[in-house]
């Protein structure tokens, strides 16, 4: 999970409907008070839509329902490889505020070493979605060498 380069976001929308957005992320090194393990991605600076991170449709839908699950999947050609993880959670915006700072620059320091593209990105003023994980599935062959 940890080493995963990408995986997909999916928020509920206003509608219903789900909204699905591919996304860098970081585990983050401990869990939450309640145990949960504690994802970090960034909204980053590239390009979007609208430069007003809250303006997203994602953070929009974080807002009004906190609901997050995240997939994780390994595909190859050979099917016997195949394999996801799945992960249902509470995300919310975790903001460069006083109350939030310190763990705002710690998943941005994660996500740095992570992602070395991010090294010019502006992550310091912007939120990142902070997802507490409450449930996790799995289906297939992840860790297969």
């Amino acid at each position: 999970m940890a080493a995963a380069r990408r995986a997909v976001l999916a928020t509920i929308r206003p509608d219903g409907e789900p909204r699905l957005v591919p996304v860098c992320f970081v585990l983050a090194e401990e869990p939450d008070d309640h145990g949960r393990p504690i994802l970090h991605s960034p909204i980053d600076d590239k390009p979007k839509r609208s430069a007003e991170p809250r303006d997203l449709g994602r953070v929009r839908d974080l807002l009004v329902l906190p609901n997050v699950t995240l997939l994780v999947d390994r595909w190859d050609e050979d099917w016997t490889r195949l394999g996801w993880l799945r992960l249902s959670g509470r995300g919310l915006l975790l903001e460069p505020e006083p109350a939030e700072v310190e763990e705002h620059a710690t998943a941005i320091e994660a996500l740095r070493a992570k992602y070395p593209q991010y090294a010019t990105h502006d992550l310091e003023h912007r939120p990142i979605v902070r997802m507490a994980i409450d449930r996790v599935q799995r289906w297939g062959n992840l860790w297969p060498d």
